[in-house]
């Protein structure tokens, strides 16, 4: 890459107890790629990006973001990376005694002081950008389907402009229409913002959509990535047991007869 990649990580590794998660994960995502990491349940892709968050501290290795180094930052340094963040979680993570607008201004308001009248403005626009109209902002979130909610947290991921956002596998439990609804959303606001994207997910159809290049993450290790293009013929057999879903092959599941 001619420029400096938005993210590199480095040798990364993570234990917890005698469980060893990451063991030695490399990568790197270039300004304005979407990169979406797959792998099973288990295999550490919750751990990785909850790293770059800086929500858990590797036991060794390196994270820069626009070439600065992340793990030693200072309360001062982790503020500034954290304005850079945008966060749409697994199941969408919203705040039930909030209500609709208030979780999508909730960076706006708590993170950067902005009065609550142009917090509000800027949730009720950002809901229009996920197709949300502004009677949905005084809505609670227990009122809205499961797919709205899930829209709502892309709202408030996108809500304060950042230059980079995470997805934790932004389909999981949407039926497949809604999941491509979703999909679709999630390219066209990441190419709006000029975003840099790290994804988690073992959503093929969502992987191969919303994703530039792909990495597999296989027991604490990225044993492949490319771009998605290429990713029915990388000559890995976990690789292609993987996408496709098979029970047979060199991964093993372990499952106990009854």
């Amino acid at each position: 890459m001619s420029e400096t990649p938005k993210i590199v990580i480095q040798g990364l590794y993570k234990s917890f107890g005698q469980k060893k998660v990451l063991q030695g994960v490399d990568l790197e995502i270039g300004r304005g790629e979407s990169l979406v990491v797959i792998g099973g349940s288990g295999t550490g892709k919750s751990v990785l990006i909850k790293c770059v968050l800086g929500l858990i501290k590797p036991d060794r290795g390196s994270i820069l973001v626009d070439g600065v180094e992340t793990t030693k930052l200072n309360a001062n340094g982790r503020d500034a990376l954290i304005r850079k963040f945008g966060m749409l979680f697994q199941g969408a993570a919203l705040f039930d005694s909030l209500p609709v607008w208030q979780n999508v201004a909730f960076g706006l308001i708590q993170g950067q002081g902005m009065k609550r009248a142009d917090a509000k403005r800027i949730a009720i626009e950002t809901l229009a950008k996920v197709g949300l109209g502004p009677d949905v902002g005084d809505l609670n979130p227990s009122e809205l389907s499961g797919g709205m909610q899930k829209r709502v947290g892309l709202a408030r991921a996108i809500a304060a402009s950042p230059e980079i956002i995470f997805f934790d596998e932004p389909t999981t439990g949407l039926d497949p229409i809604m999941s491509d609804v979703i999909n679709n959303l999630i390219i066209e606001r990441v190419r709006d913002l000029g975003a840099t994207a790290l994804s988690i997910t073992h959503d093929m159809a969502s992987a191969r959509k919303i994703s530039d290049r792909i990495a597999m993450l296989y027991q604490g290790k990225i044993i492949w990535q490319g771009p998605t293009a290429e990713i029915d013929r990388t000559g890995n057999a976990y690789v292609d047991q993987f996408i496709h879903g098979r029970a047979e092959g060199p991964i093993r599941m372990d499952v106990r007869a009854p």
